[in-house]
């Protein structure tokens, strides 16, 4: 899948302290389809106006100028006066995107499936009803249509987002409601559920396409309509926008693995509010395997571990495994260090590369050792052909270790505990054979 061009850009930071960092920017801009041809920032504390300074504004409708750039990308969250400020200074015509106006763009162009669609358009309108509130608000208070450019005064434009906004919260809860039915049909037929969270480009999709790489999909996976032959293993963000789940063997297991939406640093509450329903696949995960890009710089890692944690943490009961992953890009002697510097963090983890099949077998180990334990069960089932239909359905949900076939069937297998419950309440189903 490639980004469409949508022309030329000049990014901009502003810090508080220390030198600004533009390498997500620039990831961001060309996750969106944007050239990069300069950058301008500043370490100063933030100005009402302009975000940046006044001068600094200054030198970037230069540059804007220079380069014939056709948008202007603030890795800093702007206000709607802020916005309207800075595009007065610049040359007519030049779009003013800050970082989450961007982010929303790309999920947009990401969204594929109806849910992803609508998180997506829920989001985009969390992030225009405080614009629209500051346009009635100054309307009502200056009798100015059209104040500060922020457009016509439209009293029934916030009330018509707030009404959107609800309409689109059910919608979302009326797909959850099913894949929530979906996951326990799951785990009725069998299936633990593995969840990979972390943050995009930490190498998740590249994981999830290890781990059910010598798994064919059958047809009988037919009644899992979201399980998928695919998924995208690409070096860019947000390749994984909705959710991929594919059929993994662990061991003796059954088991669904479901790759998630990336993590991105620093989002407002809001935005991760619109994609909750996206991690309810987590949150409702028998395990969770939390995907960390070991390369990255220790502090950034602790960072983000952090943030993964605080959200995770919050509705998350299942166990947590954090996988450090790409070691194939540290020494062993870095990687030790890394391991040591954030054992409070992750205490125990599994060191991998997913890329280049490194300690995969470790990390399935793991998983099986993670997930709740198997249930212990012997059927006594009378000789009947209703009785072999039981057998053969024991045979699909669980792992059978013996079946005597005698005056009786005496079958001995292990299975999740629902399972179990499932297999007995077909047992006493049964009618015994006329003698």
């Amino acid at each position: 899948m490639t980004d469409a061009y949508n022309g030329t850009a000049v990014v901009a930071k502003r810090a508080d302290d220390g030198e600004p960092n533009t390498e997500e920017i620039r990831d961001l801009a060309g996750a969106a389809g944007y050239e990069v041809v300069g950058e301008v920032t500043q370490t100063r504390t933030e100005d009402p106006a302009f975000c940046l300074g006044e001068g600094k504004v200054a030198e970037l409708a230069r540059v804007v100028e220079a380069t014939e750039a056709t948008t202007v990308l603030f890795d800093n969250r702007l206000g709607p006066y802020q916005t309207f400020n800075i595009g007065n200074k610049l040359p007519e015509g030049v779009e003013v995107l800050d970082r989450f106006r961007l982010i929303l763009d790309i999920f947009g162009q990401r969204a594929q499936t109806k849910k992803a669609q609508l998180q997506v358009e829920l989001a985009e309108l969390r992030y225009e009803l405080p614009r629209a509130e500051a346009k009635t608000s100054l309307a009502k208070r200056d009798e100015r249509p059209g104040f500060m450019g922020l457009g016509e005064y439209d009293e029934s434009r916030e009330q018509d987002i707030k009404k959107q906004i609800s309409n689109i919260r059910d919608a979302l809860d009326r797909i959850e409601r099913e894949e929530e039915h979906r996951r326990e049909t799951r785990r009725e037929s069998g299936f633990d559920l593995v969840a990979l969270a972390g943050y995009t480009n930490a190498g998740k999709s590249t994981l999830l396409r290890r781990l059910a790489a010598e798994v064919d999909i059958d047809e009988n996976e037919g009644l899992h309509p979201d399980l998928d032959k695919t998924a995208e293993s690409e070096d860019r963000l947000f390749t994984t926008l909705g959710t991929t789940t594919r059929r993994a063997d662990i061991d003796r297991r059954n088991v669904l693995v479901t790759d998630t939406v990336g993590f991105i640093s620093d989002l407002p509450h809001w935005l991760v509010e619109s994609f909750k329903s996206t991690l309810s696949e987590v949150y409702r995960a028998d395990l969770v395997l939390l995907v960390v890009d070991v390369s990255d710089p220790v502090e950034e890692i602790q960072e983000k571990l952090v943030t993964c944690h605080d959200t995770l943490y919050e509705r998350n009961e299942a166990p947590i495994v954090t996988v450090l992953n790409k070691i194939d890009k540290v020494s062993e002697e870095e990687l030790a260090e890394k391991r040591e510097y954030l054992s409070a963090l992750a205490p125990n983890p599994v060191a991998i590369s997913a890329m280049e099949d490194l300690n995969i077998d470790e990390l399935v180990a793991r998983i099986d050792g993670e997930l709740p334990d198997y249930q212990h069960e012997t059927l006594v089932l009378p000789m009947t052909e209703e009785t072999m239909s039981v057998v053969s359905w024991v045979h699909d949900h669980a792992v059978v270790e013996d079946v005597d076939y005698g005056e009786q069937v005496i079958i001995e297998f292990e299975a999740r505990p629902s399972v179990v419950e499932q297999s007995r309440s077909k047992a006493a189903n049964l009618v015994p054979a006329e003698q």
